[in-house]
């Protein structure tokens, strides 16, 4: 008995995907998505327990305007890594001019606040341009080098990159914003360690910084209140009054972190969180609210998110098909580790306090959106680099 002839072609790929196994649609990266998720979810129910005594009349005020920028986010991110990653290697000046002329004009058109021009107020929202300038640079920066077919980098193009990245952290040191700087500056490094920057270069970089800072404060450019975080930082346990104000939320925040214990005091049972001691606790100290609720377990689930987080950028480094997208993933890599360096390490007190947000987790527009913008191009580079 002979067995029937099948007629019809078998479908290319796995089942009944059509697709070739370099579709960009058959190679997203779920566990990176999936980590972002999760942070996302931590940080709404965080905000909403650091925040409901705040407003009587709505006490969902802030969850609720974060669960709507996490759609927005959600949105830009698939928006952004359904795009080639490599049509921005064409437009990567543009882009870069449009973040320089949005820096521009916060300083003259900005919202003054707290001595500070950091934002545009729209009404009920604010669009932070040095957010967006972060991703701008580095799509800059990983285009120019990618240029160059050298294993090592030579001075003039050392002196290029410097320029490139230089005018954004100028500007934004004026506005001033030192946290942002630094996040970029340390972007722009991986970015050269990657392209094969010498290591005498990298120290020149970072005299330049120190001196750029040093230079600021000497003309008077850094806001007083700035200066005396820093003061604060050094002297966390002062009891002189002028600095009680700089002192008092890092020193909560620690016993915050502190009294956790193990598995936390329960949500919405922290004292500390739910009793008014950390003003601004869903953004500068969003992970004391995690750590007190949660305890160790609840914080170092975070922090194990954020290292499986990086694992898989650093990863997408490494698989990318061209130096560009490398290049692009390792600028994206500096600038997340840092983001979570200094938020927790100012809530442990081993950093000085910037306002650097913790990547979808802390409370904010405008953080929330550029981080989805990175998270989506470095999906992008990972959709193609079978292609």
């Amino acid at each position: 008995m002979s067995l029937p002839v099948m007629k019809r072609r078998p479908d290319r790929g796995l089942g009944n995907i059509r697709s070739s196994l370099g579709s960009p649609q058959r190679n997203i990266d779920w566990v990176l998505i999936s980590t972002v998720v999760i942070l996302a979810v931590v940080g709404a129910f965080s905000i909403y327990s650091a925040t409901f005594w705040k407003i009587d009349s709505d006490p969902y005020w802030f969850a609720t305007r974060q669960v709507v920028f996490l759609i927005i986010s959600a949105v830009t991110l698939a928006v952004v890594m359904s795009f080639d990653y490599t049509l921005l290697n064409d437009r990567a000046y543009f882009l870069y001019g449009v973040s320089i002329i949005a820096l521009l004009l916060v300083l003259s058109a900005g919202a003054l606040r707290g001595g500070a021009r950091l934002s545009f107020d729209l009404g009920p929202i604010s669009f932070q341009p040095a957010e967006f300038a972060k991703p701008a640079v580095l799509v800059a920066l990983a285009a120019y080098y990618s240029e160059s077919r050298e294993s090592i980098m030579s001075y003039s193009q050392f002196i290029t990159g410097l320029l490139l990245v230089g005018v954004p952290v100028a500007l934004i040191i004026v506005q001033p914003d030192l946290g942002s700087a630094f996040v970029m500056i340390v972007g722009a490094i991986c970015v050269m360690v990657m392209a094969g920057a010498k290591l005498r270069y990298l120290a020149l970089i970072s005299m330049l910084t120190v001196a750029t800072i040093a230079a600021a404060i000497v003309a008077g450019i850094v806001d007083r209140y700035q200066l005396r975080r820093i003061e604060a930082f050094i002297n966390q346990n002062s009891t002189e009054e002028s600095l009680q104000q700089y002192v008092f939320q890092v020193r909560y925040a620690k016993r915050a972190v502190a009294t956790g214990g193990w598995f936390g005091k329960g949500y919405l049972q922290g004292p500390l969180t739910n009793g008014k001691f950390i003003p601004v606790q869903q953004s500068d100290f969003i992970f004391s609210a995690v750590a007190e609720q949660f305890g160790l377990l609840g914080g170092g689930l975070v922090v194990g998110l954020f290292g499986l987080m990086l694992f898989r950028i650093w990863r997408v480094a490494n698989l990318a098909r061209d130096a560009f997208g490398s290049y692009l993933c390792a600028g994206i890599f500096g600038i997340i580790l840092w983001h979570v360096f200094q938020n927790i390490g100012m809530t442990m007190g081993i950093m000085p306090v910037t306002g650097v947000p913790l990547p979808f987790v802390s409370y904010g527009g405008s953080s929330l959106i550029a981080f989805a913008i990175m998270i989506g191009l470095v999906e992008s580079v990972h959709m193609r680099r079978l292609r």
